[in-house]
């Protein structure tokens, strides 16, 4: 009878074992849904977390700038649980330059692990969920996936390019029984934004512009994600949900 429970439900989760990624990991598990993790690094502490509130975890490493190795993280996953019900798209990078000097190494880095990753680890979930005609995919985007920020060049192109293939992958599969969606995360206080909130000036800057006040916490991301992987937005499909503190309002 609960809308958001998500018992019986398998969610694999990218860049799982920090920060954002973890929290969605453990919101998830929370809401009854066994975890598969993916990243770089040991996710050894998300897997513990899961592990505490009764779930079942498995823990993948891969490197997700090479996409080689994406299906068979979803085959992976069937041999383990026998489905993959929510597939979350978190891990990404970042690199920092004036535009004049980037380099093309840090650009291909970033469009590789934050924009074509995900369509190439959504296309092979989608293999699998289009045959059961059931799944959920949920991308994290960016505040910069509305503005265009400074410094961040490729950041902001991935992070646009993600909004837009959230909606095609809406357009092309809604039909077919998978919700295609997207969190667009405001100022979180994460590795990613640590030079921000380090740089005196910048870091009073942002915080003059959210209403909220404050930077984002990464359990204040874990909601949406639940009710995005849930039954209750079964009619939710290409939005983009910001989580922000009113950044956007304002």
């Amino acid at each position: 009878m609960n809308p958001f429970d998500l018992t019986g439900r398998v969610a694999m989760v990218t860049g799982a074992n920090t920060g954002l990624g973890q929290s969605l990991a453990i919101a998830l598990a929370r809401a009854g849904a066994d975890i598969v993790t993916v990243a770089r690094r040991d996710a050894g502490e998300t897997a513990a977390a899961v592990e505490a509130a009764g779930r079942r975890c498995l823990q993948l490493t891969a490197d997700l700038s090479k996409m080689d190795g994406l299906p068979g993280l979803v085959a992976d996953t069937l041999a383990h649980f026998g489905q993959l019900d929510i597939l979350v798209n978190n891990a990404g990078i970042i690199r920092r330059a004036d535009a004049v000097d980037f380099t093309e190494a840090d650009w291909d880095d970033v469009i590789d692990t934050n924009l074509k990753s995900v369509f190439f680890l959504s296309q092979a979930a989608a293999r699998h969920m289009l045959e059961r005609r059931s799944g959920k995919i949920i991308n994290i985007a960016s505040m910069l996936s509305f503005q265009g920020g400074i410094r961040v060049p490729s950041y902001t192109a991935s992070k646009s390019g993600v909004a837009g293939l959230t909606k095609l992958l809406a357009n092309e599969w809604a039909g077919k029984g998978i919700n295609v969606n997207a969190i667009a995360p405001g100022y979180f206080a994460t590795n990613n934004t640590e030079a921000l909130r380090a740089d005196e000036n910048r870091n009073r800057d942002i915080l003059a512009r959210i209403p909220a006040g404050r930077w984002g916490e990464p359990d204040d991301l874990g909601g949406a994600a639940v009710f995005l992987a849930s039954r209750a937005a079964d009619y939710v499909q290409g939005h983009i949900l910001a989580v922000d503190g009113g950044w956007l309002a304002r």
